[in-house]
């Protein structure tokens, strides 16, 4: 049972990288929101690629208050609720086994 004890920790650290990874990106979109990137950048076009799924449900809110768009922040903390959850019960699991 250990070894699977040592999986989902592996699993855990795994999930919270990936979550990590996309938190890096969603601030990279933000920056690129401020600025006027060209759009056939293709490093551009993949990290619209990667962030628009995440922030198309939250821009369908009304969060936004003039010219700013709070759907990010919204979007932060529904992910870091998500990871916590996410991690949580993996370590949970981990220690139970192992």
């Amino acid at each position: 049972m250990f070894i699977f004890g040592e999986l989902f920790r592996s699993l855990a650290l795994l999930v919270s990288l990936v979550f990590n990874i996309v938190y890096f990106i969603l601030v990279i979109r933000i920056i690129l929101s401020w600025v006027n990137p060209d759009p056939y950048n293709e490093i551009v076009r993949v990290i619209y690629r990667i962030s628009d799924p995440i922030l198309i449900p939250f821009r369908r809110l009304p969060l936004q208050a003039g010219a700013i768009d709070f759907s990010p922040i919204v979007a932060f903390l529904v992910l870091s609720v998500l990871r916590n959850f996410i991690v949580n019960i993996l370590c949970q699991v981990a220690g139970r086994l192992g």
